[in-house]
């Protein structure tokens, strides 16, 4: 028997997660129909939902008994969610997903397909349009993409998703990078592994909005590049040297002003050298704090998650109230 761990990272979800559950079930009888040695479990990660998120949750996991689910004691981001539930997977495949439907289910047939016979250890999907999306997110995606494949010498896929069924061998070696601030596009591509790409058009959400802000994207995206790139630093040193040299055309520029006389037009240049300096060795700065922050942060070594709830608990009080009845 073939274990299938499906993990699905879940905030504010109470609108969608009825329809996934409905749709994600009848691709596993699909896929157990056509396979009868799979077996599935659903990881669902509740990262610290404001909605009834958890109590839609807490329902599934009573009625079946292959739901699992563990919920944060705050909101950690999407990143601890994939995290928590690649290290609570127990399958022998590891499929993440989005509870959005935007990630369609009925793709898990054919990229099991793949990756059944070690042929690939991960089969992914990548976006080829962005219909539903903003002009200006998009653009700015793209403009990420090609950045970050300049920059960096990770390469990382225009248009690639979490959405990924992945081998045990591959989830492991994600888990072995304990690191804090986590970009798992970055990751993903960072150990490896042969991977299938299978494209597909943008699917918009049935219902509600994402709560991923154009902003919240900006910070994911600078996220990533201060994690698999040192450019910035280098981008910072050139900048050093090339206002020196400006510094020097504009102090000769200076002499020249005052030996004409005209100390005020030296002086109002010099005033605009000075500023120019200082909000460059402040953009410098700000370079290296960010590489310093990460690096404090790494050396707490805080948990990337901490957990309030799982079925497990939620289960056992269930039964504990069931059976006491004058406690509840």
């Amino acid at each position: 028997m073939k274990l299938i761990s499906i993990v699905v990272p879940c905030y504010n979800e109470q609108e969608v997660l009825p329809m996934f559950y409905e749709e994600i079930q009848k691709i596993m009888k699909q896929m157990q129909d056509e396979h009868p040695e799979l077996l599935f479990e659903l990881v669902f990660i509740d990262d610290g939902s404001r909605d009834k998120t958890l109590e839609i949750l807490r329902e599934m996991s009573l009625k079946d008994r292959r739901v699992r689910y563990i919920s944060f004691s705050r909101n950690f981001g999407k990143e601890a969610g994939m995290y928590a539930g690649l290290e609570n997977a127990k399958g022998d495949f590891v499929v993440v997903m989005d509870a959005d439907l935007q990630h369609p289910p009925a793709f898990l047939p054919r990229m099991y397909n793949y990756v059944k016979d070690g042929e690939f250890d991960c089969a992914t999907t990548r976006r080829v349009s962005r219909k539903g999306e903003s002009k200006i997110r998009s653009a700015f995606a793209r403009l990420f993409y090609k950045i970050m494949n300049k920059i960096s010498q990770t390469e990382i896929v225009d248009g690639a998703q979490d959405f990924r069924f992945m081998s045990r061998q591959m989830v492991d070696a994600i888990l072995d990078m304990h690191e804090y601030n986590r970009f798992s596009k970055g990751i993903f591509s960072w150990v490896g592994f042969k991977t299938q790409y299978i494209e597909y058009e943008n699917v918009e959400r049935p219902v509600g909005t994402s709560s991923w802000s154009f902003w919240g994207l900006f910070r994911y995206s600078l996220e990533g590049i201060f994690a698999f790139s040192t450019a910035p630093l280098a981008v910072a040193a050139i900048l050093g040297i090339l206002s020196c040299i400006i510094a020097v055309i504009l102090f000769v520029f200076w002499i020249v002003q005052a030996v004409g006389d005209n100390i005020q037009a030296g002086q109002t240049g010099l005033m605009c050298a000075l500023f120019f300096l200082g909000g460059l060795q402040l953009f410098c700065t700000g370079i290296l704090g960010q590489y310093l922050a990460k690096t404090y942060l790494e050396s707490k070594h805080r948990p990337v998650y901490l957990m309030r709830e799982n079925e497990e608990i939620y289960r056992k009080n269930h039964n504990q109230d069931q059976k006491n009845p004058e406690s509840a």
